[in-house]
């Protein structure tokens, strides 16, 4: 049947290998009803679905409301807000090692700053006032006062671990670090509270980059309408609350976010819902992974990154992947 379970950043590359197929347009108008729009957009590729989604994710920001009662809305605000704290309590957790994580950082901040890596056509963009704004916090945030020295080290789960010890009164992370603060660390979760991501510009709303998997469907399997009736199945709105509730994978429809099995699961199911609503995507391209590599190659540690001529070389740089010019 061959029915394959993609990272949403999997899209472009699949379905120019032909290892996909496209959905029918009746089977992808039907899968789309009621999917957060935003969400949609990572399994198309050249205006067609290849993958439907089958759940979804983004972070959010959570901050030691004992340490700041009022959540911070922009990056800005929060490096001010964390300087002023006591020493030891400054850090603002981030996933700054050279990972893919690194990335999603860096594209979420260059998306809120209004930019993105590649133009709708595939080709380089990286807009010089947005890249540096983006460039330019990533910097500020590892070489603030108190920032955590293991920063460039630091994935999704040292972050939460660097929280959690109490020397910091930032992170910005998934939610998976709601429950694993309340089984683990009791007293910080007490004063745990969370927020939408921060801005970049003050009057544009955050640009999470969303994360999730997709459905397609093997071009090379013997039974590709019952892949698809199959997919269409794994998306039912039961079958998205069980994903949600037991194995912690947000749900794809945004009718669910207002279901009180949704909303004992996830407090802040409203935030979460303006996140995906809002979110962005990878850049859409069969070379993404060397696209990334060469965010992180060319960023990597964000202490050291200048913001002015970085920008040249990080063009430089995409466009190579992008024309596989070389291996990354």
């Amino acid at each position: 049947m061959k029915l394959i379970s993609m990272d949403v950043n999997w899209t472009a590359e699949f379905a120019e290998a032909g290892w996909v197929v496209p959905w029918p347009k009746g089977q992808a108008q039907q899968a789309a009803v009621g999917v957060i729009p935003a969400v949609l957009t990572t399994g198309r590729y050249k205006h067609r679905m290849y993958a439907a989604p089958l759940n979804t994710g983004s972070q959010l920001l959570w901050y030691r409301k004992d340490l700041v009662p009022t959540p911070p809305t922009t990056w800005d605000e929060m490096l001010q807000m964390a300087a002023q704290l006591p020493a030891g309590e400054r850090a603002i957790e981030v996933q700054g090692a050279r990972y893919e994580g690194y990335t999603v950082w860096f594209n979420s901040l260059l998306a809120s700053a209004g930019g993105s890596i590649l133009t709708k056509n595939g080709q380089v963009s990286l807009a010089r006032t947005p890249t540096e704004a983006a460039l330019k916090v990533m910097r500020d945030v590892a070489t603030a006062p108190g920032h955590d020295p293991s920063l460039s080290n630091n994935t999704e789960d040292e972050a939460r671990i660097a929280f959690q010890s109490g020397h910091a009164a930032f992170q910005v992370n998934y939610p998976f670090v709601y429950p694993a603060a309340k089984d683990e660390v009791p007293k910080i979760f007490a004063n745990m509270g969370v927020a939408l991501w921060p801005r970049v510009d003050p009057d544009e709303p955050a640009h999470v980059t969303l994360g999730g998997f997709n459905l397609g469907v093997g071009k090379f399997g013997n039974h590709q309408n019952l892949a698809f009736e199959a997919a269409r199945c794994l998306e039912e709105p039961d079958h998205q609350v069980a994903y949600a509730t037991k194995d912690g994978l947000p749900p794809i429809s945004e009718s669910l976010y207002q279901d009180p099995r949704i909303v004992k699961a996830y407090p802040f199911a409203d935030l979460l819902l303006e996140t995906f609503k809002e979110g962005s995507a990878r850049p859409v391209s069969p070379a993404y992974n060397d696209i990334s590599l060469a965010v992180q190659r060319t960023l990597h540690p964000p202490a050291s990154i200048n913001p002015k001529s970085d920008v040249d070389t990080l063009r430089s740089r995409v466009d190579d992947a992008i024309n596989s010019r070389g291996l990354l």
